[in-house]
């Protein structure tokens, strides 16, 4: 599957559902951008399972404001709706990879129950 274009309209209804998402926010004048593209863009063609997007922070600022995007490129790993990663920087092609495979692994009634947990405890001491 070949990325796709995110903004403020499909943005929200692309990230929320079941499944993986990877989304890169980049620039056309960015060098580690330009230099991750392609490696982003193979990896989606490896993994036609997952959603890969990309938000072009340029013609979308305000989603980048929304998620304080200050350093590009940034990836943002989303599963069933929750934010797993979320980091600046070009990544080679084998970390991208293991990233992958851990979201793919991990067990997302665990993770529900560990931030159920958190919250839980947030709200107690808060």
């Amino acid at each position: 599957m070949a990325t796709v274009e995110l903004t403020a309209d499909n943005f929200n209804s692309t990230v929320s559902g079941d499944g993986l998402v990877l989304v890169d926010f980049w620039a056309a004048w960015c060098g580690p951008c330009r230099m991750f593209g392609p490696i982003f863009e193979k990896a989606s063609e490896q993994h036609p399972d997952a959603v890969f997007g990309k938000v072009d922070t340029e013609a979308q600022p305000e989603l980048a404001a929304a998620f304080s995007i200050s350093s590009i490129p940034t990836l943002m790993i989303i599963r069933d709706g929750i934010v797993l990663y979320a980091q600046p920087g070009a990544l080679p092609e084998t970390a991208l990879e293991q990233l992958i495979t851990k979201a793919d692994e991990l067990d997302m009634d665990e993770v529900r129950a560990t931030l159920a947990e958190a919250e839980a405890g947030a709200a107690t001491t808060g």
